[in-house]
């Protein structure tokens, strides 16, 4: 089962990390300025993860495919690692919708 870990930024802003159950990270959230912001921001992962149309499909500048998850109001609240292939972040994607719903969440902040 994955798991949501909560941290605290240099700059003092809060962020989430979804890692899949072999430690490995797929999703990072943007900054948040409070912990109710950053823990909203968990539950609307869990909540657009179910919705393919949610799933942003993007290439890098160096050519690297990637992954946005956005919000029902189209914001952007996780991206992805940079994959060697499509079909890797495809299965990134297929991770987090595996992963998300029923996660756990460690706060470390």
């Amino acid at each position: 089962m994955g798991k949501f870990v909560i941290s605290k930024r240099t700059n003092g802003e809060f962020q989430f990390k979804l890692k899949a159950d072999n430690s490995q990270v797929i999703l990072t959230s943007e900054g948040y300025s409070s912990k109710a912001g950053c823990e909203n921001g968990i539950s609307s992962v869990k909540t657009n993860s179910q919705d393919d149309s949610k799933f942003d499909k993007k290439t890098s500048s160096n050519g690297k495919p990637y992954f946005n998850l956005k919000a029902s109001n189209g914001q952007i609240i996780g991206t992805s690692e940079m994959y060697e292939s499509t079909s890797g972040r495809d299965n990134g994607i297929a991770s987090v919708k595996n992963n998300a719903p029923s996660a756990s969440t460690e706060d470390l902040s």
